[in-house]
């Protein structure tokens, strides 16, 4: 139990997304320029929007009813129904607006790019997965990657641009998804434990797909920055 809960979860906890993200630390300083940070906008929608297709199939491939239930909640809380109010991605719609983008310029997954697919596409198949040892290391992952620190820089940023060019714009889905992310990491724990009573191959299943889900993440982050330096090379 041990050789699982410590080192061998240190492939999650030590990854280098963990540590470093070039991108978020550039978008802190708050110097995003108007193009950029609508492109931003544009990739992050898709992301949230194709991350209820990765939650309703974690939902329906649930092992058993606290997990489904568990599911459910995330994805009810993400369509806005436990609020009985907009659903995240709708909040973000609000924020694209303030920003010159339309309903009809975000979400859509032919707006991906390539890394943004990739990212999108594995979060289907690995978080969403119905082997219970998979979905639990892509969720355990996913959560340590929400909680390590990119939203407070994203929010830093987009507080510097509101102070500084633009003082209507809202805030509600990037401070919302920081508080909540940081609160959710409790809940991976339990998956953690329930495998590290698990069998060596479960365990081997659950770290591989951790560090799947966190390359993927990695590549999400990596292509935004090779992008936004290919087009300031571009003058």
């Amino acid at each position: 139990m041990n050789d699982f809960r410590a080192p061998g979860t240190a492939k999650i906890h030590e990854h280098p997304i963990l540590a470093h993200n070039a991108y978020c630390e550039w978008f802190s300083s708050g110097n995003v320029p108007l193009d950029e940070l609508r492109r931003f906008t544009v990739q992050f929608s898709v992301f949230s929007h194709l991350f209820l297709e990765a939650q309703l199939r974690k939902c329906l491939n649930a092992p058993d009813l606290p997990s489904y239930r568990a599911s459910k909640d995330i994805l009810l809380n993400e369509l806005g129904v436990a609020q009985c109010s907009v659903g995240h991605f709708e909040w973000l719609v609000e924020f694209g607006l303030a920003i010159g983008l339309d309903f009809e310029h975000l979400g859509r997954r032919y707006f991906a790019t390539p890394t943004t697919l990739s990212f999108c596409d594995t979060l289907i198949d690995v978080y969403g997965n119905p082997d219970p040892a998979t979905a639990g290391g892509a969720s355990y992952a996913l959560e340590h990657w929400a909680a390590a620190g990119f939203w407070h820089s994203i929010i830093q940023g987009l507080r510097h641009i509101r102070r500084s060019r633009i003082p209507k714009l809202p805030l509600g889905y990037w401070v919302w998804h920081g508080h909540l992310d940081a609160r959710r990491v409790e809940a991976t724990e339990a998956a953690l434990f329930r495998f590290s009573h698990g069998t060596r191959d479960e365990q081997e299943r659950f770290l591989a797909a951790g560090v799947t889900v966190l390359d993927a993440v990695q590549t999400f982050w990596d292509g935004l920055n090779e992008d936004r330096e290919a087009l300031l090379a571009c003058g």
